[in-house]
């Protein structure tokens, strides 16, 4: 990959499927009286869903193409015919991708083809045909389908390798992944030619793994100087990092002395990063100074295994491979440390909330509130009717009257604006000093008048 092709960070915004409207319509034929409703619902919005595609390796499309939408259901027919579902939206992302929101850690994607399904489509709007009840035999009302969700999330990469290629700049890091496997990165002799992670898959004696060359990493690097954060998330995943030496050091200091510099580097940004097995291969046998310094690192590092290679002429790569093998076969493969998540805590929302802005206009928001508001075909008296039933269940109406609202007031909500008139509750207060909640009549009286009702129905019917 060269420069300006890799990317690892990248926003996007999603908008799942809307929801189909629901069909209003009554069955017409001959001879067939009284035929009923026979309004479909309509289809369900398509999700969208990220799914891991291990023949990517950057999020440069995603960061072209930020906007997906999903498919939207389609509407309802008659016949109660049911309206074709919108289809799914798969975006493809590489392994390794981790998906936040709101700076949460929804899902960290590292295995080939581990789906999640990041936005969901709305429900479809239901038909006049399930609006019908014994007391409502022809319902002229028919829902409008379900908003998707719209989201925001953060998606960001770290490079799946099982072998990391560390080192400072210059240390021929570049030079190694060319010779180990197919891959091609930018070599040149000078410092910082590598501005991106590359991956290499090396085959040595039947076993396969991927290799990743990290961009050089200076001292300071885990305080953030240069890029050295940026880059030393993407060696967090790897199982075994090659150390890879200068024999002649970089920046006025020896090989010893850089090899401590790095050591340092890698503790200071995660300590599980610096216990993880290393081999520090001292590159550029072909130097005078490659002999010296070898001797000098194997007698000061004892903890480690430490070798001596040409990676530009291939002498002693076999052997570092033979190393490199080894190891990984005695090294499990650990699970991310973002999947090892506690207990969840789940905040239960209100179904709404009122408050007043400077134009002492009143504002209702709330999901499920503007859900309602979305689903309502405004043009249908009966939808009207029953959004007010449904406030006065939720107790909305009787919350705006503790608040204090009167006639002529401005109300939003779900973007749409309506003023009141006292019309949705009988009780409604008429003047400023009693507004407010006004007590109900009590369980027995509303008893009594229902067998005032009766009776008088009674001896009508007698007379």
């Amino acid at each position: 990959m060269q420069s300006g092709s890799f990317l690892d960070r990248v926003k996007i915004y999603l908008t799942a499927g809307k929801g189909g409207d629901g069909c209003l319509s009554f069955r017409r034929e001959k001879f067939i009286e009284f035929g009923g409703p026979n309004g479909g619902c309509g289809g369900k919005g398509g999700d969208i869903i990220l799914q891991a595609d291990p023949n990517l390796t950057t999020l440069l499309e995603l960061a072209y193409n930020p906007h997906i939408e999903a498919q939207n259901g389609e509407k309802g027919g008659t016949y109660n015919k049911t309206g074709r579902a919108g289809e799914d939206k798969i975006v493809r992302v590489p392994c390794g991708t981790i998906v936040k929101k709101d700076g949460q850690i929804l899902v960290d994607l590292t295995e080939a083809g581990q789906q999640f399904t990041v936005a969901k489509g709305g429900m479809g709007g239901r038909g006049n045909q399930s609006f019908k009840t014994r007391n409502n035999t022809a319902p002229h009302i028919a829902e409008n389908g379900q908003p998707g969700e719209e989201v925001t999330l953060f998606l960001e990469l770290k490079v799946l390798a099982d072998l990391g290629l560390v080192g400072f700049p210059n240390a021929g890091k570049s030079t190694f992944l060319s010779r180990i496997s197919a891959a091609r990165p930018r070599i040149a002799d000078y410092p910082f030619t590598t501005l991106n992670p590359n991956l290499g898959i090396t085959l040595h004696k039947g076993l396969s793994f991927a290799t990743a060359d990290i961009p050089g990493i200076i001292e300071g690097a885990s305080e953030g100087k240069g890029l050295g954060t940026q880059f030393l998330k993407h060696i967090e995943r790897t199982r075994v990092l090659l150390h890879l030496v200068d024999p002649e050091g970089f920046n006025g200091m020896n090989a010893e002395k850089s090899v401590k510099v790095i050591e340092n580097e890698l503790k200071t940004f995660d300590k599980k990063l610096f216990a993880k097995p290393r081999i520090i291969v001292v590159n550029k046998m072909d130097l005078p100074e490659a002999q010296k310094a070898y001797e000098t690192i194997k007698k000061k590092f004892k903890k480690h295994k430490v070798m001596l290679m040409s990676a530009a002429t291939g002498e002693g790569v076999n052997k570092v491979l033979d190393e490199v093998v080894k190891i990984l076969a005695a090294t499990p493969v650990e699970p991310p440390a973002e999947t090892k998540q506690s207990a969840v805590t789940h905040r239960v929302e209100p179904i709404f909330s009122i408050f007043r802005d400077e134009e002492d206009v009143i504002h209702i928001t709330g999901k499920k509130v503007e859900e309602f508001i979305a689903m309502t075909n405004f043009n249908q008296p009966e939808a009207i009717a029953r959004l007010r039933g449904i406030f006065k269940k939720i107790g909305l109406e009787k919350a705006l009257l503790k608040y204090g609202v009167q006639d002529g007031d401005s109300l939003v909500v779900g973007g749409r604006e309506f003023e009141w008139n006292g019309d949705f509750d009988n009780e409604a207060p008429t003047t400023p000093e009693h507004a407010g909640y006004k007590r109900r009549t009590t369980k027995q009286e509303r008893l009594d008048k229902r067998n005032a009702r009766r009776k008088a129905k009674r001896e009508t019917k007698n007379n």
